[in-house]
């Protein structure tokens, strides 16, 4: 990782406090989206709702191992993962992969026995807003990521890309459910969240496993132009 060398030492610090900043309001911001998504996920029986929700407090996890990664490469930029990162990849991957199961495994009930969600207007609502805050969260971090010439920060901004995706497919699902009723819609966006869970889960045990911040080579390319 290398210092941007037109950054001062007070520009500097200051970018890394902003983006300890976008850390900690993506760990509060996921704290209350995931309170709201289950608890309307569970009242209006919308699966793909409550699985956004619980995917959120998984994020909440991983946003922690980012925080601790800024404080990190703020005083010392060229260090490695240390073993509280590594730990919190760990426990974050195996929670993905829990939520995994959890999902398909409802999904697939759900499918059997005919269940349908009473709404799904609270999904287009929470998504619509999830989405407009994570693309206002990538815009903030990808700069940052830049300006200090960063791959760790720009490797969180692929991240915050995926959680754009979540919130497009519970978008989608919810949108469209609830203007057709088509019964198998918030069963089938819940097994599209399922599938973007199982990447962010292999990823976080791909990262635990070196000191290399992968995911973020579009970003990194994009930032040489």
């Amino acid at each position: 990782m290398n210092i941007n060398p037109s950054e001062s030492p007070a520009a500097q610090k200051r970018l890394y406090q902003i983006a300890l900043w976008l850390a900690v309001f993506t760990i509060l911001y996921n704290i209350a989206e995931g309170l709201v998504s289950v608890y309307f996920g569970y009242h209006d029986e919308s699966i793909a709702l409550f699985g956004f929700g619980a995917d959120s407090f998984i994020e909440v996890l991983s946003g922690f191992g980012i925080a601790h990664m800024v404080l990190r490469i703020r005083n010392s930029p060229t260090s490695n993962r240390d073993d509280f990162e590594r730990t919190a990849l760990t426990v974050t991957g195996f929670a993905f992969y829990v939520l995994v199961i959890g999902l398909t495994a409802t999904s697939m009930h759900n499918l059997w026995i005919g269940r349908k969600p009473e709404t799904t207007l609270w999904g287009v609502i929470i998504a619509l807003i999830s989405l407009a805050v994570m693309w206002v969260l990538m815009i903030r971090k990808r700069k940052v990521g830049r300006q200090l010439n960063s791959a760790a920060i720009l490797a969180d901004v692929a991240c915050t890309k995926v959680c754009m995706y979540m919130s497009l497919v519970l978008l989608v699902s919810s949108g469209v459910y609830e203007l057709t009723r088509f019964a198998f819609v918030d069963t089938l966006g819940t097994l599209g969240l399922a599938y973007l869970s199982f990447k962010e889960g292999r990823e976080c045990f791909e990262k635990a496993k070196g000191n290399s911040h992968c995911s973020c080579e579009d970003e990194q390319k994009s930032s040489k132009k």
